[in-house]
Order: structure tokens, then sequence, then C-alpha cells
């Protein structure tokens, strides 16, 4: 089963969530696909041991073919490519490698080369199969590196899928393929506005999803107000604990040092589980 964990906003606890239900269960992989600041190892300490390049491949113009009619440019909906009187240019970092500049091109003058944008690596840590992406620095398009992840998927683990944070197309393609989604936020203002932001992504998908509240204790009532109006589950407080904010501060799950947690991941999974399987 794959379950993602997203949020509508960076610093909810997504990450720690993601990390504390991965520890929890057997035959488990923890893929982070927060490729622009992956940070789930800093709670893993996995030894990584393998790394692999992540590419895309970039229109290159022969010109001893090409007249500048600037068909090519005329399609590029990203502006990836600017035909002036002598020259095409191509702006790399703009190109989304679609292939339609080479399709509408009449005197096949387009070619490609590869380009490196990023790298996965892999490790282990506690017997938890972990993968994170990182997407080089100055990079816009994290989409190839989280593709490039997801390709990793074990269909025999129980699989825990750490989404960027926001709503944006990096989220939208690491939930996208999802048995489960949960969704963390917090009793807060803020919380509930991006948590309403983040329910239409997964509603407008069709994947079964539930909020984890962490920081239970700070702010208001509205987002269980809100959940219980929309019909939406609660599957899990964490409360705003000195004893848990300290272990995190040392970069230790809290599983970990709090072995009740981990029979109530345990719990939460079988839930998450019987709830898919209806």
């Amino acid at each position: 089963m794959i379950i993602s964990v997203a949020s509508g906003k960076g610093g909810t606890g997504k990450t720690t969530i993601a990390t504390n239900l991965a520890l929890s269960l057997e035959k488990a992989q923890l893929i982070d696909c927060d490729v622009e600041e992956p940070n789930a190892n800093i709670f893993l300490n996995a030894k990584i041991n393998e790394r692999e390049d992540i590419s895309v491949s970039i229109p290159e113009i022969d010109k001893t073919k090409c007249n500048f009619c600037g068909k090519c440019s005329d399609f590029c909906a990203y502006n990836a490519l600017a035909v002036v009187p002598s020259d095409v240019l191509v702006f790399p970092e703009l190109c989304h490698s679609c292939g339609g500049c080479e399709l509408v091109c009449p005197l096949d003058a387009v070619g490609w080369h590869e380009r490196i944008v990023g790298r996965i690596e892999h490790g282990v840590a506690d017997g938890l199969d972990f993968y994170h992406g990182l997407l080089n620095i100055g990079e816009i398009q994290a989409i190839p590196v989280i593709k490039a992840l997801k390709r990793k998927v074990d269909g025999d683990k129980n699989v825990i899928l750490d989404a960027p944070p926001g709503t944006s197309c990096p989220v939208i393609e690491t939930v996208g393929s999802s048995d489960y989604c949960i969704l963390v936020t917090e009793p807060t203002p803020f919380g509930l506005h991006d948590l309403k932001l983040a329910v239409d992504v997964v509603r407008h998908l069709h994947i079964p999803f539930g909020v984890i509240i962490n920081r239970d204790g700070v702010g208001d009532k509205k987002v269980e107000l809100y959940c219980q109006n929309e019909k939406i589950p609660i599957l899990m407080k964490i409360p705003h604990s000195e004893k848990i904010a300290h272990l995190y501060s040392k970069g230790i799950p809290f599983v970990n040092e709090l072995p009740d947690w981990r029979s109530r991941f345990q719990n939460l999974f079988s839930r998450i589980q019987s709830e898919v399987k209806a």
C-alpha cells in the first residue's frame, strides 16, 4: 500500500509523521519526495550506499539544417526557445522536455542532449528502505526527480511518500498514485487555510484521505469543526509536547523514545489499511 503524507503548508510536522509512521511499520519503505528541501534523513541517519544522477532531455538545434522559421519557439508554451534572425536561443531551465519543438520542425533540425538536474540517493536505516531526491541548486523542475523517486516504489512493501509542502505540481505528482493521503495540519488559522487547499487537491484526485492534527493544544478548535462539518476523519492528534519538541530538536524520531507512540502509529496504519480495503 502507498500512503502519501502531505500538508498545505510547510512546517506542520509532515516529515515527522512520515518518518515516525515508516519506522513503526515492518517491511516499510520511506521515500522523501520533497526534493527541494529533503530532511527526512536528519531523523533517520540512513547510510547512503547508492546514488543516481537524474537528467532531462534538452533540445539542441542543428544550425546547418535550421532556417530560423520560428515554428519551434511559437509552439513552446514555456518560452524555452527564442528565434532571432540568425540563431535559436535555448533556455534549458525553462524546457519541460515535451518534444513538441521536434514535432513541429519542418527541417528535422531539433536534436537532444541530456542535462543533469539532480540526483536520488538510497540507503537503509533500522531496516527501513529509504530514498530521497536532491534537486540541483537553481533548478526549478522538481517533477523529473520525483518521477525517478517514484520508480523506486517497492510493491512488496508498505510505502510512505513524504510530499513537498504546498499544493502545486510537485505535490500532485507525489500524491497522485497513492492509495491514501494523510494531510497534516496544525490547529491555527493559517493551518486551517492551507488544509482547505490541500483537501481540494486530494478530493479532485479522488484519493481517500484523513487528517492528523499536530501540536494539538495550541491555536483553536476551528480545524476540528471544519473536519466535522466536511466529514473528514481526524486520524490522530499529536499534542504540543515539550518532550516531543525536544526529541525533534535533537533529530530523534519520537517513536524511538516513546514506544507507546509506535503502537499508535501501527494502529493508525491498520485503520487506513481497513479503510482502503473497504
